[in-house]
């Protein structure tokens, strides 16, 4: 008896689990707002990047935010300075400081690496000169009038880069 019984609640079973699926995929097809796809189309990708990229405060920096930045980055120990996050991988880009200045690299894996020098200035007045006019557009790579920042390549671009906040945030830090 048992060797029948057993065999038919496994089919039982089985036959339940199949119904709540097929149901499930079903009421699915029904959401409005189901995802077809979770990759987006070039046109979609080019479409939420200028609308960031637009979004970006083109208010310059100034001299005084400059001068606070270069002082508390001559201030820290050789290979440390503001970097957009810390993390494995690449975290975008950083000023550094130097052991003759600071510098502009693309870091890696928080802090451990970093890239050339994309930028690097070694006195107070040329580093306040090229960042008290910068704003939070042109470092994140969309304005060709700036070579340190700028670059075509979609995923660079605007990709954890320099911003008044996290400059800010550097140096309210203790």
């Amino acid at each position: 008896m048992a060797a029948t019984v057993i065999p038919l609640i496994a089919l039982a079973v089985i036959v339940f689990v199949l119904w709540i699926a097929i149901r499930a995929n079903i009421e699915a097809r029904k959401n409005p707002y189901r995802v077809e796809s979770a990759t987006r189309t070039e046109a979609e990708r080019r479409r939420i990047a200028e609308s960031l990229r637009d979004a970006l405060s083109r208010k310059p920096l100034g001299a005084a935010l400059a001068e606070r930045l270069w002082h508390k980055l001559t201030n820290e120990m050789p290979g440390n300075g503001v970097i957009y996050d810390h993390h494995r991988d690449f975290c975008g880009q950083g000023l550094i400081r130097t052991e003759d200045g600071v510098m502009l690299a693309d870091v890696q894996d928080g802090g451990a690496y970093f890239g050339p020098p994309i930028a690097a200035w070694k006195t107070e007045e040329d580093f306040v000169a090229f960042l008290a006019r910068q704003s939070d557009f042109s470092m994140s790579g969309w304005d060709a009038g700036e070579p340190a920042f700028f670059t075509e390549d979609d995923w660079y671009r605007n990709n954890q880069r320099l911003t008044r906040a996290v400059l800010e945030r550097y140096l309210a830090r203790l």
